[in-house]
């Protein structure tokens, strides 16, 4: 028996590695005829350092994430997909990709492109998708190349 998928997560966060996911997501969610989830979220932690909060800053990235969202949502319904819903949340993103999204949102899969991080920074701060591929009870498939099977670059 072959699995197949309903409820397809894809986590976009604006890099290339995303970027791809979302692209090999929209193709699994045609082949299974399943509904794509598209979500962000808004790292606070990034916020924490500023001594003085400008909600400004929180704003325009709340903005820049609604408007990559909706291309991406376009994206989909010109790929012929009619059931696709944004998210945007604030918070950890780890966390919130991992669990709260699947949970509520009953995922069977967790599509995110590889990290961009280097050795250091995932020390330091650890890459989502390793805590994703950890802590998730679905499948998680983590995207490594393009719609032709070419390593990113």
């Amino acid at each position: 028996m072959l699995q197949e998928y309903r409820r397809i997560l894809v986590a976009i966060d604006g890099s290339k590695e995303a970027e791809k996911a979302f692209r090999k997501a929209v193709e699994v969610a045609k082949r299974n005829n399943a509904a794509l989830i598209l979500a962000h979220v808004i790292d606070t932690r990034a916020y924490q350092s500023f001594s003085t909060f400008d909600a400004s800053i929180a704003d325009n990235a709340r903005q820049e994430a609604e408007n990559t969202l909706k291309e991406y949502k376009e994206y989909t319904k010109n790929e012929g997909l009619s059931e696709v819903k944004i998210i945007l949340e604030f918070g950890s993103p780890k966390v919130i990709v991992a669990k709260q999204i699947p949970e509520s949102e009953n995922i069977d899969l967790i599509m995110l492109g590889a990290t961009g991080l280097n050795a250091v920074e995932r020390i330091f701060v650890g890459s989502v998708s390793e805590y994703v591929i950890r802590h998730a009870r679905c499948d998680v498939m983590v995207v490594r190349t393009d719609l032709k099977n070419e390593t990113i670059k």
